[in-house]
């Protein structure tokens, strides 16, 4: 078995390329595919190109560091686009900027306004009357911050 792998080196590779890949369905999070991708690309080169044994591995380790930089580099990006997404489920933190009418007379600083179908609690620093138009500025807990709209 040995010497069949000497005799046809790019086996060698395609065949740790498959384990690697088939180790990282496993669930190795990402840390596999790509080393498992290298050693297969590997395996296609010397498949086409036979080259020695060192610059086998010289080729594995700068393909590996190549795709794990480019990978990095993608989830970085892909981090920052889904910060964007920073109020996805957060209810009170997408009502900032929208505009309603005050449901009830203040009390204490604070009322309602109904925004779609649902009515909010609302808490101003500003003397406010019922049915004036207010813009929500901000959120505390469960409560939304306005200020008059102008």
């Amino acid at each position: 078995m040995l010497q069949q792998l000497m005799a046809s080196p790019h086996l060698f590779w395609l065949s740790l390329g498959g384990l690697l890949l088939a180790a990282e369905m496993l669930g190795a999070s990402g840390y596999l595919l790509w080393s498992g991708v290298s050693a297969a690309l590997v395996g296609a080169l010397i498949w086409l190109v036979p080259l020695p044994w060192e610059w086998q591995g010289v080729a594995f380790a700068v393909l590996t560091v190549i795709a794990a930089l480019l990978w990095a580099a993608w989830l970085k990006r892909k981090t920052t686009v889904s910060e964007s997404n920073a109020s996805l489920n957060q209810r009170g933190q997408q009502m900032v900027g929208l505009h309603g009418h005050l449901l009830e007379q203040p009390e204490n600083g604070y009322s309602r306004i109904r925004i779609g179908d649902s009515t909010w609690r609302v808490s101003c620093a500003d003397s406010l009357n019922i049915g004036e138009e207010v813009t929500v500025t901000g959120v505390e807990g469960n409560t939304l911050r306005v200020m008059p709209s102008h």
